[in-house]
Formats: C-alpha cells, structure tokens, sequence
C-alpha cells in the first residue's frame, strides 16, 4: 500500500516543480496566481497522503486549516489584481 503512496507523493511533487515554473514564468500575474493555488491545493494532498499514512489525524486539522487560508489567501489577491482596462 505505501508504494502507490511513495508514487502519489513523487507525482505530486513533480507537478508542484511544474508549477512552480509556471508561476515563475507566467506571463500574466493571472497565471502565477493560478500556480500558486495549484501549488497550495498539492500541499493540501501531500499532507492528507500523510495523514493518511502516518494514520494521523492532526494532519488533516492542518490541512483543512491551510486549505482555508489559502482560499482566503487567493480571494485576496483576486481582488487586489488590476481589472481589464487598467494598467498593471
């Protein structure tokens, strides 16, 4: 059972590399701010994978927590981006 953990745990990472190089060269700050939830929404699986294989169930409290803050987090900066028409 940990080996399709193990694997889970390599993809998820591998696309949060891939992401992380998204956000790093986006061309609009619309894109880097797409990676970013994409990267907090891998964090927030990552750790309940860990939850999950730890049988922790601490993890998940701090998932779900992370999980809201990073929602409120994107909400933030959704309504601080520039609307269309005006100068970034």
């Amino acid at each position: 059972m940990r080996d399709w953990m193990t694997f889970a745990a390599a993809w998820m990472g591998g696309l949060m590399l891939l992401s992380l190089w998204r956000m790093w060269r986006g061309p609009t700050v619309a894109d880097r701010v797409v990676a970013l939830d994409v990267i907090n929404t891998l964090v927030v699986a990552e750790m309940l994978l860990l939850a999950a294989v730890f049988g922790s169930g601490m993890l998940v409290d701090v998932a779900i927590v992370y999980a809201l803050l990073s929602y409120v987090g994107t909400l933030y900066i959704a309504r601080t981006l520039p609307k269309k028409g005006e100068a970034e």
